[in-house]
């Protein structure tokens, strides 16, 4: 059978809580931001960030944090298939907190959870033959039941020509042999446990763990003994983690000295949160090892992938993608503290962004001033249309890739909540409509706070208009709120997306969005998302894009506003922008909601026919750019 998948990780799979503020008890945190956790999973997700073909076999719950689990999975490429929804056990949860350079203080709620009841009918035959390496960790070994479905999985790998690997995980607690409290604790001793690891031991191709780890693993706390006790009952390559000094590779007999193993580079860093950081190790291992390079080489790529999860908050949200450890190894470090690299962090908020948006054609109805104007306009009706906005957006849509809207939520709330869950892209403004010098709505709070509230896939949309010859004075007023709400939404782990249009601020010339563009990056901004007014000639787009993709080759690109514009101009406006690459799809509003408004408000028009009317135009604004995409794809051919 041919092997599609890469590696496959079977295992523990739940939720992490992990306590947000930093340096006080676990006792004390008064807020957590919510990861998929378990070292499978952080396995299975930070070697598909490294470009590897993985997948989980666990079993989740089925409700909320279960859903989240499989859609956190899929976000990050990771086959799902073998993960099964358990309808009578819960997801398993697992708090934690950063207390300091030492304590990460850390509590399992998994009793009778959902991984745990993984068997052996859970095992598919076919699936596993898929892989070419099938990773097992020690948890899953601790309980008969769990225990029978990975001894199968390792040996159907075998039988169909994969390899095997074991990272020890050693969790007293989760063996029984340590209270709730000790989940921080790793390491008791425990002939009952040594017993149970020795006796699968030869099951496996690699066995990775801590020196506390082999202790257990071999039955003596004295770390070659250890070793040599695991060697007699296994031929596998043994791979010992050391902390700061990095991590030995064993082949063959163990020597008289850890420093005779084979090693790799280590990278001197801060340490921030120990938690996770073995299986960013072991992640970057399975890359190295999997690929067929040197163990040196490997055990680079497990150090340094090690390296960034000591220095970030959280487990598989710290990893690197492999353009990030590509980078880093280019580069080399800046400063020991990876977290406040802002180079870096760049690079890995760039390349480690969720869903392909390389096409998107967005239905924009934020607008609130324009709505304000109209006869008939009160707050209520006004916000019951943005609903029949919503609907028509998801008619044109029908559960398609590739579509998205712009919503307020001063007037368009309900219609906000409401496309939470379509699938659509969403965007929400945040500028005081028409305010030059810029000013935002009061509900983002005086210091952003507010977009603590917002939900993670939505874009924090700013209008800034300004114009290369504005003052000096417009200037650093309209710059110090860009680049505040930019902070704040880097902060809160929301795109940003930032729209200009200098047009309306003074006259304009092929350079004019250009150097605005450049001013924003000389800022210290880096929009994920730019909209850009359509430009006339495709000079002014050439200078635009390159001024982009000179400072940001990473952006995820441009999205091309309509102004009002009839259907005739605005397919003459989608066909030059078409041609640049970098433009994923536009952003109209008034040309496909604003007849429907005015009369629907005036009480002249049905919801029926309003929603009719929108969806054939937006629908029509859809096949335009995408018919004026394919003529340009093809006139590049």
């Amino acid at each position: 059978m041919s092997k599609t998948l890469d590696v496959i990780t079977i295992g523990r799979a739940g939720v992490d809580l992990y306590g947000a503020q930093i340096g006080g008890r676990l006792e004390d945190m008064g807020s957590f931001d919510k990861y998929i956790g378990g070292s499978p999973t952080n396995m299975a997700c930070g070697t598909a960030r490294l470009g590897m073909k993985s997948a989980l076999i666990s079993r989740v719950g089925d409700e909320h944090m279960g859903r989240f689990i499989r859609e956190e999975l899929v976000r990050h490429g990771v086959d799902v298939t073998g993960v099964k929804t358990d309808p009578e056990r819960l997801s398993a949860l697992v708090i934690l907190g950063i207390r300091d350079q030492e304590q990460f203080p850390l509590i399992f709620y998994r009793e009778n959870c959902a991984d745990m009841a993984l068997c052996e009918d859970d095992i598919d035959e076919g699936f596993v033959a898929s892989a070419r390496a099938v990773v097992a960790t020690g948890t899953h070994l601790a309980h008969a039941t769990p225990r029978a479905a990975v001894l199968k999985a390792l040996e159907l790998a075998k039988k169909h020509g994969g390899q095997t690997a074991l990272d020890i995980d050693y969790r007293p607690n989760l063996w029984g042999v340590a209270g709730h409290g000790d989940g921080e604790s790793r390491f008791v001793e425990s002939a009952a446990v040594t017993d149970s690891l020795q006796e699968v031991l030869h099951h496996f191709d690699l066995i990775v763990g801590t020196e506390e780890e082999f202790h257990i693993a071999g039955g003596s706390t004295d770390t070659l003994e250890a070793l040599r006790n695991v060697r007699k009952v296994s031929r596998a390559t043994l791979v010992c983690k050391r902390g700061p000094m990095g991590a030995v590779a064993f082949t063959g007999d163990i020597p008289d000295s850890l420093d005779d193993g084979e090693a790799g580079p280590g990278f001197p860093i801060e340490v921030f949160n120990v938690l996770g950081a073995g299986d960013g190790f072991m992640s970057g291992l399975l890359k190295g090892w999997l690929d067929g390079e040197p163990w040196p080489v490997a055990l680079k790529y497990a150090n340094a992938c090690g390296a960034f999860a000591v220095s970030r908050h959280g487990c598989t949200p710290a990893y690197p993608s492999w353009e990030e450890l590509e980078f880093f190894f280019d580069r080399g470090i800046v400063r020991p503290d990876l977290r406040n690299d802002p180079e870096l962090e760049q690079v890995h908020w760039a390349t480690n962004r969720h869903g392909d948006w390389s096409t998107i054609r967005t239905f924009a109805f934020d607008h609130r001033l324009q709505m304000e104007e109209m006869d008939g306009y009160s707050l209520e009706k006004a916000g019951a249309f943005k609903q029949l906005c919503l609907t028509a957006a998801l008619r044109v849509q029908d559960g398609q890739d590739g579509y998205g809207i712009l919503c307020d939520s001063r007037i368009g709330r309900d219609a906000l909540y409401a496309a939470e869950g379509t699938g659509l892209w969403i965007g929400r403004p945040t500028e005081w409509p028409g305010s030059r010098p810029l000013t935002l709505e009061p509900e983002l709070g005086a210091d952003f706070g507010r977009l603590k509230e917002w939900p993670r896939d939505q874009v924090v949309k700013c209008l800034c208009f300004c114009h290369p010859g504005d003052d000096a004075v417009t200037w650093a007023a309209q710059e110090a709120v860009v680049l505040r709400l930019f902070e704040a939404s880097r902060r809160n782990n929301l795109e940003f997306l930032l729209e200009v249009i200098p047009s309306k601020c003074g006259p304009v010339d092929d350079m004019t969005s250009a150097t605005v563009i450049q001013r924003f990056y000389d800022l210290g901004v880096y929009p994920d998302w730019w909209k850009l007014e359509p430009f006339r000639t495709e000079a002014a787009w050439d200078n635009a894009v390159e001024a982009i993709e000179r400072n940001d080759p990473r952006t995820r690109g441009i999205v091309v506003l309509g102004l009002d514009a009839p259907l005739p101009e605005l397919a003459e406006s989608f066909a030059l922008a078409a041609r640049q690459p970098l433009v994923k799809g536009f952003a109209v509003g008034r040309t496909i909601f604003g007849d429907p408004a005015r009369a629907w408000l005036k009480g002249e028009m049905d919801d029926a026919t309003a929603v009719a009317e929108m969806a054939g135009r937006y629908s029509r604004l859809c096949g335009i750019w995408d018919a004026a995409r394919a003529k340009a794809r093809l006139n590049s051919v």
